[in-house]
């Protein structure tokens, strides 16, 4: 029997059912492109004009989401049914009231974005909380209390602000040298300068992957439900993403205790959506790292690898529809960078790069480069994560990005 009808009405029309999405970078870009093939009406907002996703929804809106009253303003024009927030830079407080109110739904859930915009929170919650496995940490405040924590944990150390993304502010400390720049990093690279930062101890691990984590409904009974893509083997340079991979080998045991890890922390944050959880591995031993309530960069592998991408996974899950989370072919993705720090940047060696039939390209279509910063993706599938892993490289390197 099922459980009710999902009614999803017509974009631009009265009937339309509204998404807001804060934050309109490129795995928003192909959320809304998901939404849309589902006839949702997708409101796109960020801090510049033309980011990817704004180019492909219906509506866009260029604002500070992190000023309250900003936020406040957009979404009581746009009246939407459902929140997406992308980034950390966003008044989360809103969301929480805005839910509260039941004025509309944040996706996953208010709590969820609340905890996981800032490492303090998700890493009590994680470690203190509910009990999982992590790496040793110290959280600091000021200079003083940032060399005391990197002395309490020793060294080498990973140092993080406490709110940033792709590896921003990110350093290794390896000896009390480097301890002060660390510091001044942390506080220039983060989203959002709050002055904390999280210091964490180094873990003797094998690999890191990421367990793309579904909690969809049902479609007989309306219960949520937990699904699991098989794991992402990912490569980090400076924290940042630069190649990815699935499936990822690993033991029985160990993808086990993944599952359960990755169980207990989205069930713990609630809503329904695509978790990107990221975990440590060695031999059958896991601990967790992070985890977005979104999809993540290292799951653009799932355009090449899964019947149903990440971003088709999390439109469905979050409107209530059937997901699959099967894998169809062995594929690997690999990032391209600007190389240069310019505006109106253009794009050649296309031919070249999807030559090969088992080859594809994402061109995100941001409105500025820097020298490391994601302009797009290649994504390869091939028999083996090693051969796909190498034609995915490949067809980046053939992308040429060119000032004008």
């Amino acid at each position: 029997m099922i459980y009710m009808s999902v009614t999803i009405g017509t974009p631009l029309q009265a009937s339309a059912f509204k998404v807001l999405l804060l934050g309109s970078g490129e795995l928003g870009k192909e959320v809304v492109i998901s939404l849309q093939r589902l006839g949702v009406e997708v409101h796109a907002a960020d801090r510049y004009d033309h980011a990817p996703a704004m180019q492909v929804a219906h509506y866009s809106y260029t604002l500070n989401m992190a000023d309250a009253e900003e936020l406040k303003q957009l979404i009581e024009q746009v009246k939407p049914n459902l929140i997406i927030p992308e980034i950390e830079a966003i008044a989360t407080q809103v969301l929480v009231e805005i839910e509260e109110q039941n004025i509309a739904t944040v996706i996953p859930s208010a709590k969820a974005v609340n905890l996981t915009m800032n490492r303090e929170g998700i890493r009590r919650l994680a470690a203190e909380e509910l009990g999982l496995p992590t790496s040793a940490y110290r959280f600091a405040d000021s200079i003083e209390s940032f060399r005391a924590a990197c002395d309490d944990i020793g060294y080498p150390n990973f140092v993080k602000p406490v709110m940033s993304s792709s590896g921003k502010g990110q350093s290794r400390v390896k000896s009390f040298d480097e301890v002060d720049a660390a510091w001044e990093y942390a506080q220039t690279g983060g989203r959002v300068n709050q002055g904390k930062v999280i210091v964490e101890s180094q873990i003797d691990f094998d690999f890191e992957i990421t367990l793309l984590t579904v909690r969809a409904k049902n479609a007989e009974t309306g219960e949520i439900e937990t699904q699991y893509c098989d794991p992402i083997g990912h490569r980090q340079d400076a924290g940042d993403y630069v190649e990815s991979w699935q499936p990822q080998a690993m033991t029985p045991a160990a993808l086990e205790e993944s599952k359960r890890i990755a169980h207990k922390v989205t069930a713990a944050l609630g809503g329904c959506g695509i978790f990107g959880v990221e975990l440590f591995v060695k031999g059958d031993k896991v601990w967790f790292s992070e985890v977005s309530p979104r999809p993540h960069d290292t799951g653009l592998v799932t355009l090449a690898s899964q019947f149903q991408s990440e971003f088709e996974l999390h439109a469905r899950a979050i409107l209530g529809l059937p997901v699959n989370t099967t894998r169809h072919s062995v594929a690997a993705s690999a990032v391209i960078y600007a190389g240069v720090d310019d505006t109106n940047l253009s794009f050649s060696g296309l031919n070249l790069a999807l030559s090969h039939p088992d080859t594809d390209l994402r061109l995100f279509g941001k409105p500025e480069g820097f020298k490391r910063r994601r302009m797009g993706v290649a994504t390869a599938r091939a028999e083996t994560t090693d051969q796909a892993r190498e034609l995915a490289l490949h067809t980046a390197t053939q992308v040429s990005v060119q000032q004008n």
